[in-house]
């Protein structure tokens, strides 16, 4: 595999090469202090061109990277919008380990976008068309401090989902609830989570894509806790991993809600969780659903 520094004199000598290119910036993680380096990281490599028609027309010019093992064109995908006239990428995985996430840019395009990302790096400006760009930061994904009023959303729209979890999974749809758990209920519970991370950091912090590093703010045992309400396709494995989560979700919120002085509705949690524990025991012979009795709520500890 190329080392960094080679691939950042592969950059310069194909740009130094090149008139029509006229500056070259970078983003992603390899701008970021905070992210650990290691073999996956893109490349995330911006060439500032005089017209982007030629590159895109010129099928071979992408080869001057290395030796394509595969690639996408994400500006030809039929169901999304292109602006080809301003912004085009090619996103290449080489056979070396490496892979690029490239685009060519107008000038014009690059001065009104280049602020859009923080975590930018200019590497080469032939004839300053650039503005200034600040030492690059993740201050953009850094946790923000909710509201009470996004608090509120996030339990009720966790709680509220929780019903979809129980349906499913007494229809044994291991698809549905596979859905509903990952994409409505988990993003909950991770929003939580990441808000209790930027408590204990000040809200200085960022947790990363699909919160992948809350290993870093959350103690050993709370974070094998969240890996534990994850689950295959087994129907009793899904019930457990769901009431862990909730278990999860309840201390998360108490934790939150009184750090930040926020009303939690307890009296909601207390009736999802006991649908939810009646669906987990509805006899499948069921052809009507029978009252929910009151249950006593107690924290799993």
């Amino acid at each position: 595999m190329r080392n960094e520094e080679a691939m950042y004199k592969l950059f310069m000598d194909i740009a130094n090469g090149d008139d029509r290119i006229l500056a070259v910036y970078m983003n992603g993680s390899r701008t970021n202090r905070n992210v650990p380096k290691d073999i996956f990281q893109d490349y995330d490599i911006v060439f500032v061109v005089t017209e982007t028609k030629p590159f895109i027309e010129d099928k071979d010019w992408i080869h001057r990277f290395g030796n394509i093992l595969y690639m996408q064109y994400p500006d030809e995908h039929p169901d999304y919008p292109a602006d080809k006239e301003n912004i085009y990428g090619w996103l290449m995985q080489f056979d070396d380990g490496i892979r690029i996430d490239l685009h060519v840019e107008s000038p014009a395009h690059a001065k009104e976008h280049i602020y859009d990302d923080k975590l930018c790096m200019i590497l080469l400006d032939k004839n300053k068309i650039l503005p200034w760009v600040p030492e690059a930061t993740d201050a953009d994904y850094h946790v923000k401090k909710p509201s009470q009023a996004q608090f509120r959303a996030c339990t009720n729209e966790f709680w509220w989902c929780s019903n979809n979890l129980a349906k499913g999974l007494w229809r044994e749809e291991i698809p549905y609830v596979q859905d509903m758990a990952n994409f409505v209920v988990r993003k909950q519970l991770e929003k939580m989570l990441s808000w209790k991370a930027g408590i204990k950091t000040d809200f200085s912090v960022s947790v990363g894509k699909s919160a992948k590093y809350l290993y870093k703010w959350l103690d050993k045992e709370e974070y094998q806790s969240y890996l534990e309400t994850y689950f295959g396709g087994n129907v009793a494995e899904a019930w457990r991993a769901v009431f862990s989560m909730c278990d999860l979700f309840e201390r998360t919120t108490e934790f939150v809600a009184d750090s930040l002085g926020y009303t939690y509705d307890t009296d909601e949690a207390k009736a999802a969780r006991a649908y939810l524990e009646h669906v987990e025991h509805l006899p499948k012979t069921n052809t009507e659903m029978i009252s929910v009795k009151a249950r006593s709520w107690r924290l799993k500890n």
